[in-house]
């Protein structure tokens, strides 16, 4: 079965990057993640990540791989469908602070919704209705996705999945111009970082094991997200994309929360998988959280 998975695995990357992965490279750096987790007694897996790092193509493989070689039925959710309308963020934005109409940052999400999805997960309660959001004209689409059968894995990426809380000298120092000009009195850091604390903390103890793509450096995250942008498409074809002015200024409303997982990632997940600037995994090494 090893070569088969091997050869599926290969030709799944050259379809979706257009690079061709050696046979080496997919036996020590992708094969050793889909077996912890098909070696695992646990049902619920966590990954977080950077944005552009690798999440949505590392999910796909594991989930395309476990239910044709092991014969498990995979159930993928992805903390992006989440976000919340437009309208909910706009009104957000002007209850509590103007940066919260920006999706994102922890309290941009319907955290209530996907925790009730899990719920249905843990109980086999099917069908689960899950939202589907349009990246391009940044807003949910009233159609959903259908989940009809029952699935014995759970997976939930996102790029801020698995996070623990910021201490405050942290949170409060200024790291780009993004915070020094529109957050001068901290309102939307503190905001966050307090959504972070209770409601997510709440979510991501739902799950039983946590991996994490780790970036070698964050200064590579923006032409990963270069790169990820020209890729995107609409649902409702409208290809109104961002260009490298608004995407710097788009990440760092992702750069505090990004730079403080990376600094502290040791203390939030069980598996640690290194990716370097090329976007390819360089190691693959078990954590044993403190």
């Amino acid at each position: 079965m090893n070569s088969k998975i091997v050869l599926t695995i290969q030709k799944q990357l050259k379809d979706i990057t257009n690079k061709k992965f050696s046979k080496k490279y997919i036996n020590k750096k992708i094969i050793p993640v889909i077996n912890h987790i098909v070696s695992s007694d646990k049902k619920k897996f966590l990954i977080g990540g950077s944005q552009g790092v690798g999440k949505s193509t590392l999910v796909y493989v594991i989930k395309k791989n476990i239910q044709t070689f092991y014969n498990k039925r995979v159930l993928t959710l992805s903390l992006d469908d989440y976000y919340l309308s437009k309208k909910k963020r706009f009104s957000l934005s002007k209850k509590i602070h103007p940066l919260l109409s920006t999706r994102g940052v922890p309290g941009t999400h319907n955290i209530k919704l996907l925790i009730n999805h899990i719920k249905q997960f843990n109980n086999s309660k099917y069908p689960i209705n899950i939202p589907i959001f349009d990246k391009l004209i940044d807003d949910s689409l009233s159609k959903k996705r259908k989940e009809n059968s029952k699935a014995d894995i759970l997976i939930l990426e996102g790029w801020c999945c698995g996070a623990k809380k910021m201490k405050n000298n942290f949170l409060l120092k200024n790291i780009n111009l993004l915070e020094k000009n529109q957050d001068k009195k901290y309102l939307w850091r503190k905001y966050y970082n307090n959504k972070l604390k209770y409601e997510y903390h709440d979510l991501f103890k739902m799950f039983d094991y946590k991996i994490f793509l780790k970036a070698s450096s964050f200064k590579y995250v923006l032409n990963w997200r270069l790169k990820q942008e020209k890729m995107n498409k609409s649902n409702l074809n409208i290809q109104k994309k961002m260009d490298q002015k608004n995407l710097i200024n788009f990440i760092q409303h992702y750069e505090k929360l990004t730079r403080w997982m990376l600094k502290n990632h040791k203390t939030m997940f069980d598996l640690i998988i290194k990716v370097n600037n090329k976007q390819k995994i360089i190691a693959v090494t078990k954590n044993k959280i403190n």
